[in-house]
């Protein structure tokens, strides 16, 4: 009686094949593998290297550091701000994963400023972060969909704070931008002098944000497109530039076009 043989498996061993295909799917998830390493190694020597020599050290440095060749460095990132976006992403989930944690602590005021400390802890001592914010300010097109999560947890951090009366009424997630704005030049400025004072200022800060201290305000928060517009010439004048009027915008593409 002659045998049959039902499993795909069965068949291609049958016919001498498995083993050639075993083969073929082993090697190319070494290779997935070896990639993905090479990939982690390049972010984690380019952070380290941000951090010593600014945004526009030499990518050959990077790579270098991280044990491949110049030419594998742009397999994976075609340029460097490919590279700086592939950071970038990294913190943006820490930034989303602390926000997570916050908002598991059923005390809403608790929840804030536990995120409000770590989150300026992280960027207290990452250097690398405040210059690649700088360089690409979450305002751009580029990053909506993670600047539409991190909206929503912070939001909803806020939301929980306020409703038990904690947080003051009119605290609005334009405020809390311009907060972490304000801890920026701080943070750079004593860096090297008093490292954790920022802390101090955080606190003062905070007292003013309960509600049993809030004074009616005359001034309305900032919109959205006010918030945006802002973040653009915050970024602008960082960087010593012009900010991008619409104005300006058309000149560049006549000239582009020209």
């Amino acid at each position: 009686m002659r045998p049959t043989l039902a499993e795909p498996e069965a068949r291609l061993r049958f016919l001498g094949i498995l083993p050639l295909v075993s083969g073929i799917v082993g090697e190319q998830r070494g290779q997935r593998r070896h990639a993905r390493r090479n990939h982690e190694l390049l972010v984690a020597s380019a952070r380290e290297v941000f951090a010593e020599q600014g945004v526009e050290a030499p990518l050959e440095e990077i790579a270098r550091r991280a044990g491949v060749g110049i030419g594998t460095l742009y397999r994976h990132f075609t340029t460097r701000d490919a590279l700086v976006e592939a950071i970038l992403e990294e913190r943006i989930g820490e930034l989303l994963a602390l926000a997570d944690a916050a908002a598991a602590d059923p005390d809403g005021w608790n929840a804030l400023v536990g995120f409000l400390n770590n989150a300026l802890e992280l960027q207290a001592r990452d250097r690398v972060l405040r210059a690649l914010l700088l360089r690409h300010p979450l305002g751009e097109a580029r990053f909506a969909s993670a600047r539409e999560d991190l909206r929503r947890r912070f939001e909803q951090l806020l939301e929980a704070a306020r409703k038990q009366g904690a947080l003051r009424a009119d605290f609005t997630l334009s405020d809390l931008a311009l907060l972490f704005w304000s801890f920026t030049p701080l943070i750079d400025a004593t860096a090297e002098i008093a490292p954790t004072n920022w802390r101090r200022h955080l606190r003062i800060v905070l007292d003013g944000l309960r509600a049993e201290a809030a004074t009616a305000q005359a001034e309305p928060a900032l919109t959205e497109a006010q918030l945006l517009r802002a973040t653009q010439a915050l970024h602008a004048q960082r960087l010593h530039r012009p900010p991008s009027t619409p104005s300006r915008l058309k000149t560049r593409r006549r000239d582009a076009r020209t």
